[in-house]
């Protein structure tokens, strides 16, 4: 099969398209014709080597943890899926080698998801990781009507997610983005603030008494954020460890199959939206993380079938 693949640690100019043994069928595993895989800033950091003490690695690499496609076969006791479902997962695995920027990707049936048929493969593959993150740290703030909530980079791929799910929940919403996104943000209900100097006078304005809630999702930014925080105030960040040495807790998702599916369900449903800004065919596999790591106003996907 095709795969993106690099073969040591370094920018996306270690990607390259090479052609790969299809992923093995075990038991309790799906076999996944991949439509749609997504970049995630894990993805890059990854591949420069930053999580090497954390993951082992098994090189030649194949990267993407998130995916959106259709079931080509299933191994034995996998009786909730059957060839010609529409699926999508957050396909972490214990170790990094067979990702789903490829072809095929074999994925536990646990970590598997239907998806709808009013949902595309493009808000299928959008979704996992930074959906589970948002939810998870949806949970973990505890959000409640009464809440005032402060997102840093509220417009990208978990912050767009996060601020959807507290909105819905009732809270008040406070979004760190740049001046193009605001109208993005606006346009679900949040409050939208330029990040960088002067941040904390620009959420007081709005929240004069502080906020109840912070989740951080860019990292750097402790210290703007116990400036506003209440002295209750909970707060988490999926990007700065240290937070827990201040109090608050650090995220780290894990795959789940029957969440990620009620996510789905939500976006069938119209109360949950997946903003894609670019796809990418495989053979552009870097110039799509290098996007990632520009900067991008939405999801960037990658498309194996063209």
């Amino acid at each position: 099969m095709r795969a993106a693949t690099y073969s040591h640690y370094g920018d996306p100019s270690v990607l390259e398209v090479t052609e790969q043994p299809a992923p093995k069928l075990g038991p309790s595993y799906v076999l996944i014709r991949v439509e749609r895989a997504a970049v995630n800033p894990v993805d890059w950091k990854l591949m420069a080597g930053y999580l090497d003490e954390m993951l082992d690695v098994v090189f030649p690499v194949i990267p993407g943890w998130d995916v959106a496609g259709v079931v080509e076969a299933v191994g034995p006791d996998v009786p909730e899926f059957q060839p010609g479902d529409r699926v999508a997962s957050y396909a972490r695995q214990d170790f990094v080698h067979g990702g789903t920027y490829a072809e095929y990707v074999s994925v536990r049936a646990t970590d598997l998801a239907h998806v709808p048929d009013e949902v595309s493969f493009e808000a299928a593959a959008g979704l996992p990781l930074a959906g589970l993150t948002a939810a998870r740290s949806r949970e973990a703030l505890k959000l409640r009507a009464d809440d005032t909530l402060l997102i840093h980079a509220a417009a990208g791929g978990v912050g767009f997610l996060g601020a959807q799910l507290a909105r819905a929940c009732g809270a008040t919403v406070i979004g760190t983005a740049s001046e193009r996104n605001h109208q993005k943000l606006q346009d679900i209900g949040v409050s939208p603030v330029t990040y960088g100097d002067g941040l904390v006078d620009r959420v007081r304005d709005i929240a004069p008494e502080g906020v109840t809630a912070v989740a951080d999702f860019a990292g750097g930014v402790l210290d703007q954020t116990r400036a506003v925080l209440t002295p209750q105030g909970r707060h988490i960040s999926i990007a700065d460890p240290t937070v827990v040495d201040a109090g608050g807790r650090w995220i780290w998702v894990r795959p789940d199959g029957p969440r990620l599916e009620r996510l789905l369900e939500k976006v069938a449903e119209g109360e949950l939206r997946v903003d894609i800004d670019t796809v990418y065919p495989l053979e552009q596999a870097a110039q799509a993380l290098q996007h990632n790591i520009d900067g991008a106003s939405g999801k960037i996907l990658i498309d194996p079938t063209v």
